[in-house]
């Protein structure tokens, strides 16, 4: 599965619907956003059973001011609707693959105890 692209509308419903969410949110004129482009789609060729979404802040800003992004690109991810994971920066694809089998490994239900 590709990468799939989210607004104010479609954000909160993708995060609670889905298992795992991984949202990077980025913009054009963004070099390290360029550069992290790549390496975030083959890894949602990867893993197609995760859904990997990008949310772009020049036409989401509301969206991105609210989600509290003031660097970019900023990676976050979703486990069962919660926040589990926020960094800004550009991953390199093994610290990428790292960070998800993280968040598959994390018992989100164990760690709200």
């Amino acid at each position: 599965m590709s990468t799939i692209d989210l607004t104010a509308e479609t954000f909160e419903q993708t995060v609670l619907d889905n298992d795992i969410v991984l949202v990077d949110f980025w913009a054009s004129w963004c070099g390290p956003c360029r550069n992290f482009a790549p390496i975030y789609e083959q890894a949602s060729e990867t893993h197609a059973d995760l859904v990997f979404a990008s949310i772009n802040t020049e036409e989401e800003q509301a969206l991105s001011s609210a989600a509290q992004v003031t660097s970019i690109p900023t990676l976050m991810a979703f486990k069962k609707g919660q926040l589990v994971f926020r960094q800004a920066g550009a991953l390199p694809a093994p610290a990428l693959e790292e960070l998800i089998g993280a968040v598959r490994a994390l018992d989100v239900d164990a760690a709200a105890e």
